[in-house]
């Protein structure tokens, strides 16, 4: 098995960081590279997914304030909305004490 370093696909940046210019579907030199890109990949998507958290770890503080005040908004919204439905319970009240009363039989 030949090492990346020695592969004429692989080439070695400024910093040290290598750039693989192999592609598994159709430049690959033996098995085992197929093994080593799917370890490059996979530790491309975890570098991602730490990225992805990070800001969500940076945004949280403030999407904690959003749903607070969308929720104070609602809230203020319901009690501003209440004297209606409180109106519509009391003139329900009224109707369902008018039709419990007896009605008198008069001969």
């Amino acid at each position: 098995m030949i090492q990346c370093k020695d592969c004429e696909l692989c080439e070695s940046g400024p910093e040290g960081q290598r750039v693989f210019k192999c592609d598994p579907f159709s430049n690959i030199k033996e098995p085992e590279c197929i093994m080593k890109w799917q370890l490059i990949r996979l530790d491309m998507l975890l570098v991602s997914y730490q990225g992805m958290l990070k800001w969500q770890g940076k945004l949280a503080p403030l999407q904690d304030k959003i749903f607070k005040y969308m929720q104070r908004e609602l809230e203020d919204m319901d009690e501003g909305e209440r004297w209606r439905f409180a109106n519509e319970d009391e003139n329900e009240d009224e109707n369902e004490d008018k039709d419990e009363e007896p009605e008198s039989e008069t001969p």
